[in-house]
């Protein structure tokens, strides 16, 4: 028996063989099973009425802890607030005092609602009287209820918007009465562009559509098991929309690398279910490795420590795992539909897929001898280009995105600009401070403690006002509201919270025994973005790490999976500097529909981390699978670097051409965090497939030599025999 005849009994002894045979076999059953488990899944996230909030608190934050503190001693201080903003272009609102305290008074018997203050009694009218706001306390966050906040307040302040006071939300409540589109739009343009590039890329309609329909049918599932979950734990209000982009994009591709494996064994004369079998075998392990890479990869976030994060990963993790069952068992099924008529549908003459032996004379064959002829001067063109793109990544700024940015058509935005320009950019990051004096202090003590705490305050550098401190009910704790000269998302607020924390009230205090610590939604958001600051190198070591021991199991070499960590970090680092560029530096933003320049929003370079970092890897491992595959029968380098790399290449492209399509086409998603996170990753995937994948990788590997497979004795008996392609 022949080293390719024991290899193939091998293939066909396995597991994922005989998947690919049921399923090609059992094409009615397998096709009409995914259509229930859909069904199924959209009706049991409609049941259960999976939710998606945006919780920045971190129980171990000092804000957290000052929350707290706070809310032992006076119940609701520490509740979910949002304001409402009342405004008039011409007169004042006290000619309309009467129809806004009866209008806050509805709005106070709303169920859930723990309070809305008094305008005109708190002090929160503008100085010309054409502003005034309301803080509505919630026992719930307003996106936990949905819309029904939202109706109840409109009908509340109707009689005042009809006498031509004009009325807006913030906060929680502003981004819950956001227009309710969906990403359909970007969804559909992806899906469009996909079929364009799988036409020109295969030639037959049936073979374009047919991971279309897989990746839909996938997604759609993975989207219905998603809101299942979210009712039993709480998810970002971004999750769907990630778990969409990563379920379409990794779902197609990976139907495309079964299909084009299989359509070549068709032409080749294989019967259809046999080929189908074959291709599930061989390919679709690379598929399996890629998935579970990317899964460890989602997974992995949970390294920093951070739940809203953790959950980041597992709404993607879930979409990428349905999208490789989907790939496994789906996809078989409908090649065995197609039979032999795969290509009859032609829009031109299909394109068999390149041998792995390198026998056919192809652009990509001749690209890859001319690589293996001049090595150094690709390896040095594309690590220049890396480095130059990945420079502007030293200059990052992380923060959070206010609703500054958001578009003047959304209530958040108009609540936004009237509240700067009546009150001062920092009325939107309001930050409180509370003061704990020693036990057993009088109420003359409190009031001399408030009175030198806030002249103290007064005299910090960018605190623009302060109020008077107030007791709690049990006297127990001082507490007032400070107010930045700076927006939330500055610079200069930041700086003000560690001024506050570790100078201000530190010397004020000096010499009291009582102690003083700063909260509020400002100062929530700042600890969160420090700690996953803080946290991003853990991350990327532990991806890094599991990505290493993944590949050397997979291709038993650690110069390979070296390589691989180490060239992915440089196209991470590209893709860093084009978010700041474009939306830190402003290069092009108002083109993409944000109002101003923003911050890098402070879990976008984690995530992205991730993402990239296990999409790269799929790239890699489809690329190194078949260069082995010409490894391991011709044990000649610089001949398998070559034909695998003239092999792959064309579906590589095509399959990169899509997913970043697909990550692309969100680009008209009206959040901003969804656009940064859509340019970062399509930008990754094109520079991963064209410099990192066409250039640094074949010819560090033509310069490697031998060495690309070289492992050592104790390391070989020590990892398991596995192969990508399913021939041990």
């Amino acid at each position: 028996m022949t080293t390719r005849t024991a290899a193939r009994a091998t293939a066909q002894r396995s597991w994922l063989f005989r998947v690919g045979g049921f399923s090609a076999r059992h094409r009615a059953t397998v096709i009409a099973a995914w259509v229930v488990l859909l069904i199924a899944m959209t009706a049991g996230h409609k049941i259960t009425g999976g939710s998606y909030v945006d919780d920045f608190t971190l129980s171990n934050s000092p804000s957290q802890q000052a929350a707290r503190l706070l809310g032992e001693h006076q119940p609701g201080a520490g509740a979910q607030a949002s304001p409402v903003v009342f405004t008039v272009t011409s007169g004042s609102l006290t000619d309309d005092r009467a129809q806004i305290e009866a209008a806050i008074k509805r709005i106070d018997a709303t169920p859930d609602v723990m309070s809305a203050t008094d305008p005109f009694a708190t002090g929160t009218v503008s100085r010309d009287g054409r502003t005034a706001y309301t803080s509505v306390a919630f026992e719930e966050s307003p996106q936990k209820v949905g819309r029904q906040y939202v109706d109840v307040f409109d009908r509340a302040v109707a009689p005042l918007r009809a006498s031509g006071v004009h009325v807006d939300y913030g906060g929680l409540l502003g981004q819950d009465a956001r227009p309710k589109t969906k990403d359909a739009k970007s969804e559909l343009i992806g899906i469009v562009v996909a079929v364009l590039v799988l036409l020109a890329g295969f030639g037959s309609v049936y073979a374009a559509g047919l991971p279309i329909l897989s990746a839909v049918l996938g997604v759609g599932s993975g989207i219905g098991l998603l809101g299942m979950v979210a009712s039993t734990t709480t998810f970002a209000s971004v999750s769907p929309t990630l778990a969409v982009m990563m379920g379409l994009g990794v779902g197609i591709d990976y139907a495309l690398f079964l299909t084009t494996r299989h359509r070549q064994l068709v032409m080749d004369g294989v019967e259809p279910a046999e080929a189908a079998a074959r291709t599930v075998a061989g390919s679709g392990r690379a598929v399996l490795v890629a998935a579970v890479t990317v899964v460890i990869a989602m997974l992995g976030l949970y390294a920093s420590g951070i739940d809203f994060i953790g959950k980041l990963g597992v709404a993607a993790a879930i979409t990428v795992a349905v999208a490789a069952l989907a790939a496994l068992t789906l996809v078989p099924a409908l090649l065995g539909l197609a039979g032999t008529a795969i290509d009859r549908r032609r829009v031109r003459t299909p394109v068999a897929e390149a041998a792995v032996d390198g026998s056919r004379d192809t652009f990509w064959h001749r690209y890859a001898l001319r690589v293996g002829r001049h090595p150094w001067l690709h390896l040095a063109g594309g690590v220049v280009v890396l480095l130059g793109l990945a420079a502007p990544t030293l200059s990052m700024t992380l923060g959070h995105v206010d609703a500054g940015a958001s578009p003047h058509s959304y209530t958040e935005k108009r609540a936004y600009d009237a509240m700067s320009a009546a009150f001062g950019p920092g009325s939107n990051a309001p930050l409180t401070v509370v003061v704990q004096p020693p036990a057993g202090a009088s109420p003359a003590t409190l009031r001399q403690l408030g009175d030198t705490v806030r002249t103290a305050l007064l005299r910090t550098d960018d605190v623009a006002s302060a109020t008077a401190f107030a007791p709690t009910p049990d006297g127990a704790l001082l507490h007032d509201t400070v107010l930045a000269r700076s927006g939330p998302q500055d610079a200069a607020t930041d700086r003000l919270l560690g001024t506050l924390r570790d100078t201000a009230l530190p010397r004020a205090l000096a010499g009291t025994g009582a102690s003083g610590y700063v909260t509020g939604t400002a100062a929530n958001q700042l600890d969160f973005r420090n700690q996953v600051a803080g946290r991003l190198p853990i991350i990327i070591g532990v991806v890094v790490a599991a990505a290493f021991v993944l590949l050397l199991l997979t291709f038993r070499s650690p110069v390979l999976a070296l390589k691989a960590a180490l060239l992915n970090l440089l196209s991470i680092g590209a893709a860093y500097s084009v978010l700041v560029a474009v939306f830190q530096w402003g290069w092009g933003v108002h083109a993409l529909g944000v109002s101003e320049k923003v911050p890098v929003e402070s879990y976008v370079p984690m995530m992205m981390f991730a993402i990239v970092f296990g999409l790269s890897m799929d790239y890699e491992v489809f690329l190194l699978s078949r260069i082995r595959e010409a490894w391991l029968r011709t044990s000649d380098n610089a001949r398998s670097v070559a034909a695998g790399l003239s092999a792959t290449a064309r579906v590589i492209t095509c399959a990169a051409l899509i997913m970043a399509s697909v990550f692309l086409a969100f680009l008209l998603s009206t959040t901003v965090v969804i656009k940064m996170i859509a340019l970062g990753l399509g930008v990754s995937v094109l520079i991963d497939a064209t410099v990192i994948r066409l250039l640094v990788v074949p010819s560090t590997m033509f310069l490697l030599g031998r060495w690309n497979w070289w492992t050592p004795r104790w390391l070989d008996r020590w990892l398991p025999h596995l192969d990508p392609e399913g021939e041990a």
